[in-house]
C-alpha cells in the first residue's frame, strides 16, 4: 500500500503509534529524502537533519495555546513550547501530520484554516541531545478545550499573543528555543499584516 494512503489511514484511526513504531524522515539541506530512522534512536548528540513541524493554535480571542512538554520526553522535558510539534511521516503531508499530532497529543480533532505561515530550519542542543529539523511553521484556529496526552505533554494554558512576546523576552530559559525563534518569525510576519487569528 502507497505509503500517503497508509498515513491517511493513520490520521483516521483512534490508535497512537508507540515512540518505538515511528520514524522521521530524514533529509539533506535541499529537504530531498534520504531515507527514515526510528523515532526513538534518531535524536543523538548528532541527530541527522530530519523533517519536522511547529504548529501555534490560536483561539477566536487570540489567545494561543502552549504546552509544557512532558517529563518523558527525550529532548527539551518540562520546557514551554508552541503548542504542538512532530514529525510527518514518509509520503505524509504536513498538515495531515499536524492534525494527527494535535489529535494524538491534545486530544484536538477540529483545526480551521491550518496553514504553513513560514519555513523554518533550526538546530539546538541540550543536555547531549540535538535537535535537527527542516520544520515549516503552521498556524491553525481551535475552539475546544485540550486533553492533553499525559506521556507527550505535562500541561497546557493559554495567553495572550502580546503577554507571550514578552514572556519569552524576559525568561528565555523557560521556552524551548525553537519556540522562541518561531514566535518572532510569526511575529513579524504579523506586524507586516498577515493574520495570525
Amino acid at each position: 500500500m502507497h505509503c500517503a494512503v497508509i498515513a491517511r489511514i493513520l490520521l483516521f484511526m483512534n490508535t497512537r503509534l508507540t515512540p518505538a513504531e515511528e520514524h522521521v524522515v530524514l533529509v539533506d539541506e535541499a529537504n530531498t529524502v534520504l531515507g527514515t530512522a526510528p523515532k526513538a534512536t534518531v535524536h543523538q548528540k548528532m541527530t541527522p537533519l530530519h523533517r519536522g513541524f511547529s504548529a501555534f493554535l490560536f483561539y477566536p480571542d487570540g489567545q494561543l495555546l502552549l504546552q509544557q512538554r512532558s517529563h518523558k520526553k527525550k529532548t527539551w522535558p518540562l520546557m514551554w513550547s508552541n503548542s504542538v510539534c512532530g514529525h510527518p511521516a514518509l509520503s505524509e503531508d504536513v498538515l495531515d501530520a499536524a492534525q494527527r499530532r494535535m489529535r494524538d497529543e491534545l486530544g484536538i480533532t477540529a483545526v480551521h484554516a491550518l496553514t504553513v505561515a513560514s519555513p523554518y530550519r533550526y538546530q539546538f542542543s541540550k543536555d547531549g541531545v540535538m535537535e535537527n529539523e527542516i520544520c515549516p511553521i503552521l498556524i491553525g484556529r481551535i475552539a475546544n478545550t485540550p486533553t492533553p496526552n499525559p506521556d507527550e505533554v505535562e500541561a497546557v494554558r493559554t495567553v495572550p499573543w502580546d503577554a507571550f512576546l514578552r514572556e519569552i523576552a524576559a525568561d528565555t530559559e523557560a521556552y524551548s528555543p525553537w519556540c522562541i525563534e518561531e514566535a518572532y518569525i510569526l511575529d513579524t510576519l504579523h506586524s507586516e499584516g498577515v493574520p495570525l487569528w
